[in-house]
């Protein structure tokens, strides 16, 4: 009985641990449950957040009010009245200013720099190119020689700046007196910087003037002086509450009435300033001055710091227009357009909900009230239509019910990027099909409009999209952030192609992941910098027409497409005169191309340099297929005879012949430019060796066109250059021969003579032969221009004498300069023919195959009248042929050297 007790016992005891050992896994098991249904909870569930961020409501403030302070704070709102500004109007002084008139001048901006690298240097060239002003640089000099500033009784520069004031009023007094005296005699002003630092005294007299300068100084509260002349697009009577960044300011102070403050800001402090003198208290000092130009007749506008603080960009843009008289100055209209990327596309949780088009529809509203006609631009992938949650879904119903509050236009029907495409009629249907989806939900068709997505083929051009935006859209106007490159942004431009006008588009600081005001990228206060005076600010104040992208998902959640735009409309209006507008994409573009009429012609580059442009680029084309050199002419001088010998060498591959220009492509040169890379890729084949197989193309007008060296120098910056050269006089009289062979009128109907010497009275086609002529050979201009887009090294200077009477040798040196194996043996490759009178290519044999009929010819010798005639106008050109050769260490062609001996001069 014991023995079973115990048994029973250890049995119980066996029961229990096992009931325990499995209360225990079931409550891992639970715990593991648990955990895993909490973070499915938290990653799918919509995230618990704050309210959408409001725009912000009035000026007060500025950007140094946090979202929280009072009107009162700021200095404004209803009720509350601000502080008078420092000084009362004093018109009788202001009367006595000179108008700026520099109309004698060029209108390029001089600017010295400390040194290429230095950073307020570059964001003063920064604003320049965002404003599309010509100007130079130079490194600023303590002594030496200062550039030349006029040229046959005309300024050269329109507006000296100098990134460090110190620079100018230390000059020495020769070169201080030559650019005083310039600026006085042409009504050209000076804009200076003085930014303090370690070894800057703390009072200091500025060498020269009537004026003191205070440095190393803490400010706050900035203002704006309403008399300041030179007030254009800055509106006045504002106040930038709040301290100011760093304590290096400097302010000026002089009894001298020829300054003006512009901005003006108290010290930081109560306290006096020993360096400054007793003042009351939160007495205002200037921080930027204008120089009436009383005191040495010369106007300036000099800045107590650089022009990292938002308000001093906006004063440099007014200063620029006022000492240039308004020559370099934008009108006050800015058109602005929102374009809504990818509406109907997106996933759950990020897109637009009914509440969410109901603000839409409510912040479009109040945005007419200030900016006449706005319109948000909706951009839709019809595919995508109904496929988020059943809220979103509600949410693309409601724009449909309101879809004439908006505009349209169109992207692909799957979204996908038309690169991908290379039939012409697939991706045509793909546009049939998102039309057909607008058709049947009546989103208006007729916009002219559209937009590719990631801004594929677009730039660089696929030929393809361009055909189906015609043919099933009738698109007139599409934009991209990439041509010619997306960054840096101020580079953006226009351009036409193919009847469709590509404006610039810009960003916003928005994009499809940025949704919550508290995530933003470097956080919230990344955003609000860019729209109070940072780069989305400095956007609309530098281009008269932008373009904004933005995406459907920066209109759902925290809605901060319509926080930004409401915001920065109000701040552009609370601190700048600017009139802000709005206008549907054809009339932007009519706008645009009125405003920047150089801009209508593109200039193509290469993709394989930017790795986005090939990120966007079709995958069956190559960069293999462009030229590794070209022979660039002048027309007239052997380039046929060259070209003919360079396609004996069995490494170096021609263009394949053109059926109207024949071996010239002439892309560079003129109308053929505009059909496009993908047109002129045609013309090479794929290079069996890219690495030693050598392309080239032969059009020997490139040489004197003006556009050819630029555009060549775009798609080709590596391409090495080949110029054949013989004596002008000969050249010109060639082209005469072969004019007259070609049945020209104003060839047959006068001599060599009359034409070369012809008046300007003369008839219109006798001047135009006359120019072809002539113009051609003026070597050393033409050089020089290609030189501006090419480096020294990449150009070879054919001598056409030594061609014409020793081609191995000059092949022989050619080989060289490409760098091309194997190296042809030319003297067994070539022969001369009697009876043609020129080198051929040798044959089996014995035989020769020589140039066509047209090549040869024979004709009179040029009369001595002539040639006496030519000599003399072209001996100058000569001269500083000689010079650019010598300077480039290249050697004197034989006919230079001999027209040298024969005359005088040499």
């Amino acid at each position: 009985m014991v023995g079973a007790g115990l048994g029973v016992l250890k049995l119980m005891r066996g029961v229990r641990q096992l009931e325990l050992h499995r209360l225990i896994l079931a409550l891992i098991i639970f715990c593991l449950l648990s955990m895993a249904f909490l973070a499915y909870y938290v990653s799918n569930s919509p995230k618990i957040k704050e309210a959408p961020p409001l725009p912000f409501s009035d000026c007060g403030g500025g950007g140094g009010m946090s979202q929280g302070a009072s009107a009162a704070e700021a200095g404004g709102g209803p009720g509350v009245q601000r502080a008078p500004l420092f000084l009362p109007p004093r018109q009788g002084r202001l009367r006595q200013v000179k108008a700026v008139d520099n109309s004698r001048t060029e209108p390029v901006v001089l600017v010295f720099v400390e040194s290429i690298y230095s950073q307020l240097g570059q964001e003063i060239v920064a604003i320049l190119e965002s404003s599309r002003f010509r100007y130079r640089t130079e490194i600023a000099p303590g002594k030496g020689d200062m550039p030349t500033l006029t040229e046959r009784n005309r300024g050269r520069y329109t507006l000296i700046i100098y990134e460090n004031v110190l620079k100018y009023v230390n000059l020495d007094a020769w070169n201080r007196d030559l650019l005083d005296k310039y600026c006085a005699e042409y009504g050209v002003g000076v804009i200076g910087f003085f930014k303090a630092n370690e070894n800057s005294l703390l009072s200091a007299q500025l060498k020269g003037f009537p004026l003191f300068l205070h440095s190393h100084l803490g400010l706050r509260d900035y203002r704006i002086n309403p008399n300041a002349p030179l007030l254009y697009i800055t509106k006045p009577n504002q106040v930038e509450q709040g301290s100011l960044p760093g304590d290096d300011w400097t302010i000026f102070q002089s009894n001298h009435s020829t300054y003006e403050p512009v901005l003006l800001a108290s010290t930081k402090s109560s306290e006096a300033l020993p360096h400054v003198g007793p003042s009351p208290l939160r007495a205002l000092h200037a921080t930027v001055v204008q120089d009436l130009g009383l005191h040495d007749g010369i106007q300036r506008v000099l800045f107590g710091n650089n022009l990292n603080y938002w308000l001093h960009k906006l004063v440099f843009v007014d200063a620029i227009a006022y000492l240039t008289g308004k020559r370099l100055c934008l009108s006050l209209d800015r058109y602005i357009l929102v374009d809504v990327d990818d509406i109907f596309v997106g996933k759950e949780g990020t897109r637009m909900k009914v509440s969410d088009v109901e603000a839409l529809l409510n912040t479009q509203s109040k945005m007419r009230a200030l900016v006449p006609n706005f319109t948000f631009n909706l951009g839709f992938s019809g595919k995508f239509y109904h496929t988020g949650t059943d809220e979103e879904d509600r949410g693309d119903d409601m724009l449909l019910q309101h879809r004439m509050d908006f505009w349209w236009f169109p992207h692909m029907w799957s979204h996908m990027q038309p690169h991908l495409f290379h039939n012409v009629s697939v991706l045509a249907e793909q546009m049939r099909l998102n039309k057909i989806f607008a058709q049947e939900h009546g989103i208006p068709t007729d916009m002219g409009y559209a937009v590719a997505p990631h801004h594929s083929g677009v730039y660089p051009v696929h030929s393809q999209l361009y055909e189906a935006w015609k043919s099933v859209w009738s698109i007139k106007v599409t934009s991209t952030e990439e041509y010619p490159h997306l960054r840096p942004a101020r580079y953006r431009r226009g351009f036409i192609h193919n009847g469709i006008q590509v404006l610039p588009r810009q960003t916003c600081g928005l994009f499809t992941h940025t949704i919550f005001y508290n995530e933003y990228p470097g956080g919230s206060k990344e955003l609000d910098k860019s729209i109070r005076g940072g780069e989305l600010f400095l956007t609309v104040l530098l281009n008269p027409i932008s373009i904004f992208m933005t995406h459907l998902s920066n209109y759902g959640n925290d809605r901060l497409g319509l926080y930004t735009f409401e915001s920065l409309v109000k701040f552009v209006q609370c601190w700048t005169n600017l009139k802000l507008q709005t206008l549907p994409p054809v009339h932007l573009a009519e706008k645009y191309f009125q405003t920047f009429p150089e801009e209508r012609d593109p200039l193509w580059q290469n993709p394989c340099h930017d790795k986005r442009h090939k990120d966007i680029w079709s995958k069956e084309k190559t960069c293999d297929r462009l030229p590794k050199f070209l022979v660039i002419g002048p027309q007239k001088t052997g380039t046929t005879a060259l070209h003919s010998f360079l396609s004996l060498h069995p490494a170096i591959t021609s263009s394949f012949p053109s059926p109207t220009t024949f071996e010239e492509i002439q892309f560079f040169s003129g109308s053929n430019y505009d059909n496009g890379i993908d047109w002129y890729m045609d013309f090479f084949p794929f290079p069996s060796n890219v690495s030693t197989d050598f392309m080239f193309e032969k059009s020997a007008n490139y040489f004197d066109t003006e556009a050819a060296p630029k555009r060549a120098a775009a798609l080709l910056p590596r391409a090495k250059i080949l110029a054949v050269l013989i004596n002008p006089s000969d050249r010109a009289y060639s082209w005469y021969q072969h004019q007259r062979a070609h049945q020209d009128p104003a060839a047959l109907n006068n001599t060599f003579h009359a034409v070369v010497t012809a008046g300007p009275s003369a008839p219109r086609d006798m001047l135009a032969l006359q120019r072809r002529c002539l113009n051609p050979g003026a070597y050393a201009a033409h050089l020089e221009r290609w030189l501006q887009h090419y480096q020294p090294s990449q150009l070879h200077i054919v001598d056409g004498a030594l061609l014409r009477s020793n081609p191995a040798l000059v092949m022989e040196g050619i080989q060289r300069f490409l760098g091309v194996t194997p190296v042809l043996n030319y003297t067994q490759a070539l022969m001369y023919d009697d009876s043609k009178g020129f080198w051929c290519q040798r044959m089996e044999g014995g035989r020769v195959k020589c140039l066509g009929k047209s090549k040869g010819r024979k004709y009179p010798e040029m009369n001595p009248e002539s040639r006496a005639f030519l000599a003399e106008y072209y001996r100058e050109h000569n001269m500083e042929l000689l010079h650019l050769l010598n300077r480039l260490g290249q050697p004197l062609p034989s006919w230079l050297r001999q027209e040298l001996q024969s005359t005088s001069w040499s």
